[in-house]
């Protein structure tokens, strides 16, 4: 869905389908999964989105994989895009994963 190359499915992906649904963006420097916290990366691959961001009534096709791949399986996917990240990006995240775990102290 994210694409070979993390660049997701369309480049509109900010715009819903006509059936009200985001398209999968990508995982790259150009989408926005390094604005958000790993644990929330995490907790959004495994319980899906609406649980993990509390929005119940959010429309995605996005599947909660809870039951089909393991925890380690799941910190293992998003080292991987992580990884693909130039250091610039992925020093922002490890600034805003920083200051969600003091939050939550």
């Amino acid at each position: 869905c994210h694409g070979v190359d993390l660049e997701g499915e369309t480049p509109d992906w900010q715009v819903r389908d006509a059936d009200g649904y985001l398209p999968a963006p990508p995982h790259d420097e150009t989408g926005h999964t390094w604005h958000h916290p790993d644990q929330l990366l995490f907790d959004m691959t495994k319980f899906g989105i609406a649980e993990a961001a509390n929005l119940p009534d959010y429309a995605t096709r996005m599947p909660a994989y809870e039951g089909i791949l393991e925890d380690e399986e799941i910190v293992a996917i998003l080292s991987f895009i992580k990884s693909r990240w130039p250091a610039p990006v992925r020093q922002y995240q490890d600034d805003i994963n920083r200051r969600f775990q003091e939050q939550t102290r």
